[in-house]
């Protein structure tokens, strides 16, 4: 962490009764639930009053055992308190996003408003929006980055099991249980330290790993049966689910997560999409392994973004016309640096 950087933190948080906003990116994942409520606790815990934590959008209900969750202010459910809690705010922390763009409906109250806004992020790229930027892309997740941020304040002993347990839960879900970016020491002693504080990852990864919906598990098992592609001249497979399949399986908020990992378990495959039709676009997830770079494929193809291996992105055409494109692109070769 720089420690100038942190120094302006310092001061920016010198006063515990301002209005603070935490805001973390649409769709959120594990990892922007967990470092946002992560911070959020070790902000409460250490005397600040006033804190909101904003999601664009719903989560997954495997994510609502969280410490705090039950705080969270969905904007797509109360528009007005959301872009309240952020245009009041002297402080925004924009947690595991890199550009504002990707707060949806939140982009225009985001850009408006007036208080300082400290980015904390490990995707590559970040975009000029922000006033102070903690970005790291050699990091397992933005909750180990949260991590780091607190304990730079000098807050790693206020922390509790129950910011603990959000960070936790952040590092697991964004490492596929340890499964990629996950090759630095230092996610595994931070790892030992969240443990430590009483963190038990063996009843965190029944919460969220072992509470599919028989609904849930059907949907996967036709998405394995029947809308699984291989392409074994590109090295590549994808799943698509029309808005036809989500509701004959009664689809909810996260059923589809991880989904896209089970193309990538095949043998010789090195790039898997998942296609989600949606009301007014395409939903896509990208897995990559090697040097397949789907941060570049999803920014340059289909308004997306994120990691080497693991990035997303949407297309405003219909379902049938973005796998075509897609099949087209990597049929070009022209993914591999």
């Amino acid at each position: 962490m720089n420690p100038i950087m942190i120094s302006q933190v310092k001061n920016l948080l010198s006063d515990k009764d301002q209005p603070i906003a935490i805001v973390t990116h649409t769709n959120p994942d594990g990892d922007a639930l967990g470092s946002s409520l992560g911070l959020y606790g070790f902000l409460l815990l250490s005397g600040y009053k006033r804190v909101s934590v904003i999601t664009p959008d719903r989560y997954p209900s495997f994510l609502q055992w969280m410490a705090w969750e039950q705080e969270i202010v969905v904007a797509d459910q109360d528009q007005a308190k959301a872009e309240a809690a952020i245009l009041g705010a002297k402080l925004v922390f924009c947690l595991d996003f890199n550009g504002i763009n990707r707060v949806n409906h939140l982009e225009e109250t985001l850009r408006n408003a007036k208080g300082k806004k400290i980015l904390i992020d490990h995707h590559p790229q970040p975009e000029d929006e922000f006033d102070i930027v903690f970005s790291n892309t050699n990091v397992s997740s933005t909750a180990e980055l949260v991590f780091y941020f607190i304990a730079a304040l000098g807050g790693e002993m206020t922390m509790d099991v129950r910011v603990a347990e959000c960070l936790y839960a952040g590092i697991v879900t964004d490492t596929g249980s340890f499964s990629y970016g996950c090759n630095e020491p230092k996610t595994y002693e931070i790892t030992a330290k969240l443990i430590a504080l009483g963190v038990d990852g063996e009843h965190l990864h029944r919460l969220i790993y072992n509470t599919y919906s028989a609904d849930r598990m059907r949907l996967l098992g036709y998405c394995l049966s029947e809308k699984l592609k291989v392409l074994p001249e590109q090295n590549a497979a994808h799943i698509s689910l029309s808005a036809k399949d989500l509701k004959r399986f009664n689809h909810q908020e996260g059923d589809t997560e991880g989904v896209v990992n089970y193309a990538m378990s095949i043998e010789n495959i090195h790039l898997a999409a998942l296609f989600i039709e949606k009301e007014d676009h395409v939903k896509i997830s990208f897995r990559s392994a090697g040097v397949v770079d789907v941060n570049m494929l999803a920014r340059e193809y289909f308004n997306g973004g994120g990691h080497r291996n693991a990035a997303g992105g949407k297309s405003f055409d219909s379902l049938e016309v973005t796998i075509r494109q897609f099949e087209d692109v990597i049929k070009k070769g022209q993914l591999k640096k």
